[in-house]
């Protein structure tokens, strides 16, 4: 009687990709950039008898750089090593999250999912009429003369809308032009509706063609791969506690900024 003694079974890296994108997450609720998931690509990646590598999603969105940066070390990485990749959506893949998601192969998310939101925001306030009433002088000298854009201490001009129209339309076309190179194949509604910034359920995603099926990380891993799958679960590590929100740190008037920015983004999506 033969044995298989050396019988093993398939090997899924699991990455979670959480959190608000930006250059520099907040320490508090955490986050994602290129710099930080960079090297938790790079070991999932170089894992031996790998089957697959599955996204594990669940972001509001953020920057777009660094949004682009992980998309496209994820299908380096995926071509160099010849490893499919499965993008899960759990709360949300919206925004820069869905851009990350369109990194893999294939876009599977649960029922309630949110996803889309393939658009670009821009958003602030104006503090000159407040200032104004205070009896407040805005005293700012620059050199350049465009190197006062949009100073919130001062009115609005005609001149800075346009030109951040401007910018918000070309970041939204290379969002477009992304999207439309991984799954323009995959549409099922026309890229008007698509495109428009507005997100829908993960039922909805896969009737427009977002998403390709309906499911969950472990379910979708031992359905591809069958019961004995071994999944290897890489990120999402518990983060040191936030010093710096402390009374009397010196970083902890930007550390609340920050949690209240993502806190703002999440509420967007209704969530």
């Amino acid at each position: 009687m033969a044995f298989s003694l050396f019988h093993r079974p398939p090997r899924v890296a699991l990455i979670r990709l959480s959190g608000l994108i930006a250059a520099r997450p907040d320490p508090f609720s955490g986050g994602l950039s290129a710099a930080g998931i960079g090297p938790v690509l790079d070991r999932a990646f170089a894992l031996r008898r790998l089957a697959a590598v599955m996204l594990v999603v669940n972001s509001p969105g953020g920057s777009p750089v660094q949004s682009s940066l992980i998309a496209q070390k994820i299908r380096r990485l995926a071509e160099e090593k010849k490893v499919p990749v499965i993008a899960v959506a759990e709360d949300a893949a919206a925004s820069g999250g869905y851009w990350i998601a369109c990194a893999a192969d294939e876009i599977v998310a649960d029922p309630a999912s949110i996803l889309g939101s393939i658009g670009v925001i821009s958003g602030g306030f104006g503090f000159d009429r407040a200032i104004a009433r205070l009896g407040v002088e805005r005293r700012l000298r620059t050199a350049g003369g465009e190197k006062s854009f949009l100073d919130p201490f001062r009115p609005e001009r005609a001149e800075d809308v346009a030109r951040l129209e401007d910018l918000l339309g070309k970041l939204h076309e290379e969002f477009k032009a992304w999207v439309r190179a991984r799954r323009g194949d995959r549409f099922k509604a026309p890229e008007a509706t698509l495109f428009s910034g507005r997100f829908w359920t993960g039922r909805e995603a896969v009737e427009l063609g977002l998403s390709d099926a309906l499911g969950d990380a472990e379910g979708e891993a031992k359905r591809r791969f069958g019961e004995k799958v071994r999944i290897i679960r890489l990120g999402g590590r518990r983060r040191p506690f936030p010093w710096s929100l402390l009374p009397g740190a010196r970083d902890g008037v930007a550390a609340v900024a920050a949690a209240v920015e993502e806190r703002a983004a999440w509420a967007r999506l209704g969530l």
